[in-house]
């Protein structure tokens, strides 16, 4: 490696992998998965130094496991259950499960293929390394960051002087950082920091939430969805979300309760969104199509099923700076709570374009997998066929059950 090591611990992923990977670890351990990264931006390229830094790197995190005082940590959380984190004790990634070659238009390919235990775990680390490799090798790191804290005191001071009110918010830029350094400075200044009327409530990040003694923040992702309505052939997967929420509900009861909405559409989402689940989840997660449409959608809902919505959350997470989340919160503000997620404007805003990258799941137990989101254009599939079924089933569900 030329650069020093990025990812220093196992804890420094986001904490929906372990809450996600509890509940695959109790009822999906022999699922198999396939993930595939992407990068969304035109014109960017990663040269043939940059591949190798990256497959270095991933290297040197595969070389890690969780030390004694990192699982105590993750013990502390109410929802940990012992069984898992015995597991976590003997694991560690394997880079065998990786494929990094220069196969890609823009220079760099990335798949990962094994367990779904396994493979979740590689997602964040992995973008983050590939994030932090790019930026450092492609510009000059000192006036990159120069930039960065120039922005990120604007930012808390807009905050601070009242500028604007964006409620409870948590930090959950780690996968597209622009350095570890840059999201650490982040975390612990807004920490310090007095936000106005905002209230900075943690980070995704767990292990600057152990180091700076702030919230861990995540429940699920899309993956969870897909994987549990998806990988099971025998099931219709218009009704992803009904099996994925049971399955949840299953593993942590009225816990660690905030549903995501758009793996196949909010629409198909809300046929299953019934009084149970919507009684036992605090709360719903945006991340695709119009925020205030979708809100209002939430609220309608919760009338319908007559259920008192200002206890429920709504947590708005996609492509947020903080102008956007103050028309949001002022908006809904005291018809129900509202909580933002907010990551590439807090952890990579300089005077250079951040990378969209992503890395998805494409496969589980030999079978394509596919999201339907809100906006077109966020879901990715190698088998346009398979998307094209999967939106038929979506269309048969809507229009033939009551």
């Amino acid at each position: 490696m030329k650069l020093k090591q990025i990812i220093v611990s196992l804890l420094e992923t986001d904490l929906y992998k372990f809450s996600m990977g509890q509940a695959i670890y109790h009822n999906f351990p022999s699922y198999e998965t396939t993930w595939t990264f992407k990068c969304r931006n035109e014109g960017v390229h990663f040269d043939a130094e940059m591949v190798e830094e990256i497959r270095e790197q991933i290297k040197a995190y595969c070389d890690l496991h969780f030390t004694e005082e990192e699982l105590s940590y993750l013990g502390t959380i109410s929802w940990f259950k012992k069984s898992y984190i015995d597991f976590l004790r003997l694991w560690h990634p394997r880079y065998e499960d990786f494929i990094i070659d220069t196969n890609a238009e823009c220079g760099l390919n990335i798949e990962t293929t094994g367990t779904w235990l396994n493979t979740s775990m590689y997602e964040i680390p992995t973008l983050a390394i590939v994030n932090e490799v790019y930026f450092r090798t492609k510009y000059d790191y000192a006036e990159l960051m120069k930039s960065y804290l120039e922005r990120l005191s604007d930012k808390i001071g807009s905050l601070s002087s009242g500028m604007y009110d964006i409620s409870a918010f948590s930090e959950f830029g780690l996968r597209r950082r622009l350095c570890a350094e840059a999201q650490e400075m982040a975390v612990k200044k807004l920490a310090e920091s007095n936000l106005g009327k905002s209230k900075f409530v943690g980070t995704s990040n767990v292990y600057l939430a152990k180091k700076f003694g702030v919230t861990p923040v995540g429940t699920m992702a899309h993956e969870w969805i897909m994987c549990v309505g998806q990988g099971d052939h025998a099931h219709n997967p218009a009704y992803s979300n009904r099996y994925a929420l049971r399955y949840w509900v299953k593993e942590y009861g009225v816990q660690n309760g905030i549903a995501l909405t758009d793996a196949v559409s909010t629409d198909c989402f809300l046929r299953d969104f019934d009084l149970q689940f919507a009684t036992l989840f605090s709360g719903v997660r945006h991340d695709s199509g119009d925020p205030i449409e979708w809100g209002e959608k939430m609220l309608a809902h919760y009338k319908e099923l007559g259920i008192d919505a200002t206890a429920k959350t709504l947590l708005f997470s996609d492509s947020l700076d903080f102008e956007r989340a103050d028309k949001i919160n002022k908006h809904f503000k005291g018809r129900i709570k509202v909580a933002f997620g907010i990551g590439t404007f807090i952890s990579n805003d300089t005077f250079a374009e951040p990378l969209n990258i992503v890395m998805k799941t494409t496969g589980c137990n030999g079978q394509d997998v596919a999201k339907i989101s809100d906006d077109a254009g966020k879901g990715m599939c190698k088998n346009p066929d398979y998307v094209k079924y999967l939106q038929r089933c979506i269309d048969w569900r809507m229009q033939h059950e009551n």
